[in-house]
């Protein structure tokens, strides 16, 4: 009987094996996939409109404030590089010349969406050249982007002639 117990329990296991081994398909044949993510560009835009500062007259420097308005970067390119974004400003046309040296920048937080570490740069004055660092990006991973509302503090030298003065902030992203 015992022998016989262990027969019947051989047979099962092989006939199981058997059927688990009808269940494949006698032929298949499979199909590789392939996921291209391509990358897209770097870029950055900025306020157009212009930013009215006033101040009355004096016989002594006086510093103007105000926000320039968003900026934003939006990096497409889906990789792990990350990216400075720079800031620059022309000097102010007008009866009394302001340098550009004359504008402080604070660029304030950065707000991220994706993956990124986004720090600020100095608060600075400004120069001709657009190399004052606004934000730098690190630790990037993917599509990001950063948006901030810098401001600005324009130094108008004491005894400055009443007219309109011009200049223009430029940021660039690399």
């Amino acid at each position: 009987m015992r022998k016989m117990i262990i027969a019947t329990a051989a047979s099962l296991l092989v006939g199981g094996a058997g059927v688990l081994a009808l269940a494949v398909p006698a032929f298949a044949a499979g199909t590789p996939v392939t996921v291209v993510i391509t990358g897209g560009a770097l870029g950055i835009s900025a306020p157009t409109a212009t930013v009215p500062l006033g101040a009355p007259g004096s016989a002594t420097a006086q510093t103007v404030t105000a926000p320039l308005g968003p900026v934003l970067v939006t990096d497409l390119r889906a990789g792990v590089a990350g990216w400075v974004a720079t800031v620059g400003s022309t000097d102010f046309t007008g009866p009394t010349p302001i340098l550009a040296g004359a504008v402080a920048y604070t660029p304030g937080a950065a707000t991220v969406v994706g993956t990124a570490t986004v720090t600020p740069g100095a608060v600075t004055a400004l120069s001709n050249a657009v190399t004052t660092i606004a934000q730098t990006a690190t630790a990037v991973t993917g599509v990001n982007t950063a948006s901030w509302i810098p401001s600005i503090a324009v130094t108008i030298p004491g005894g400055a002639q009443a007219g309109t003065y011009n200049a223009t902030i430029t940021h660039s992203v690399s």
